[in-house]
This record gives structure tokens, sequence and C-alpha cells, in this order.
């Protein structure tokens, strides 16, 4: 039976292993975890006391890789396109669409029932500042564009609101990763241009 080196490595791999779980067949549970990880299922209990905490933790570990790799696309893509403040709003909420329904972890999050709790959440002060952040990262003057920093976290407030709506209603049918760009680019960028 593996050791974990530490408590921070166990939760890694447990965490990891329920990703790959729920890439393959949706959903998942400790018993499943634990099998595939050749570990008792009392280890998966010492980290996560239930399998709905277990997906809940893949979840935000999912969120967590996202929101990494959102700031590396929006500076690559800025980068290679020589884009504006429009583009990089656009992406921003582009980027982070598809992916909430592209990984079955974050799918979770925008699940039937479990929906209103995400997208309530989806502009608490905690989202609002991490967006700001992710704002500083893109290399971009934002106070050259006019927006100080209350104009600053209005803006992320705006795009993660932008979000919500999107993720609520995507339409009828569902817009593309490129449909939600296009329509962001005639209604959203003009606004930062």
């Amino acid at each position: 039976m593996p050791r974990f080196a530490s408590a921070d490595e166990a939760r890694v791999q447990i965490l990891a292993a329920a990703r790959s779980r729920l890439a393959e067949a949706g959903s998942t549970n400790i018993s499943e975890v634990a099998e595939d990880l050749g570990v008792t299922r009392q280890t998966v209990y010492r980290y996560f006391p239930t399998s709905e905490h277990l997906v809940d933790a893949a979840a935000l570990d999912a969120i967590s890789e996202m929101t990494d790799q959102l700031g590396e696309h929006v500076r690559g893509y800025l980068a290679r396109t020589g884009g504006d403040a429009g583009d990089a709003a656009v992406e921003v909420v582009a980027f982070v669409y598809e992916h909430l329904r592209g990984d079955p972890a974050l799918d979770r999050m925008v699940a039937p029932g479990r929906l209103s709790s995400t997208v309530a959440g989806l502009t608490a002060p905690e989202s609002i500042a991490l967006g700001r952040e992710l704002l500083t990262g893109f290399g971009l003057d934002w106070v050259a564009l006019g927006l100080d920093d209350a104009a600053q976290r209005e803006l992320v407030e705006h795009l993660l609101r932008t979000l919500q709506t999107l993720v609520l209603d995507p339409g009828n049918p569902p817009r593309s990763g490129d449909q939600v760009r296009a329509y962001l680019q005639r209604w959203l960028a003009p606004a930062l241009r």
C-alpha cells in the first residue's frame, strides 16, 4: 500500500485521482478513489469526510488550475494578437465559459441543483478580489486606460455578471466559445476601447 510523503502529497494525489475518475465516468466516490490509489477508504476519509466533500474539493482544485491557465492564456493571447483591453475582457469571459462546461469537475459547479449556489458566489468579494488580481497580471495599464481601482473592481464585477448570465442561460442552442467571443466583441469590447 503506498504511503504519502506528507498530508499535502496525499491531498494532491487524492484530488488527482478524483478528477481522473470524474473525467472518465462523470462521477466518483471515496471507495473508487481509494481503490484507484491502492489505499483504504479510511485513508481518503482522513482528508475528505464524504464523497460530496471530495468532489467539491476536486471542483475547487479545477477552479484553481483554470485560474492559473486563464492568466497565462490572456497574456499569451494579447502578446500574439496585439490585443487591447476589450480583447482581454472578451477572452476572460469566453475562456471561463468554455472551461466551465469542458472540465467534468468544473461542470459539477454548473450542474442542475448546484447552479444557484455557484452563481450566487460568483460575484462574492473574494471572487472580485481574485479577478482584480488577474487583471493586474495581463500586462495592461488599466489606470492609463482610465480605470482606477474602483473602476477595475466594477469591470471585474461586470465580467463576472456577464459570465453568470451566459452560464444561467447559454442560449438555445448554447453558444460555442467562438460565438460567445463574437457576441462579446460586438457588445462588451467597445466599452473598453
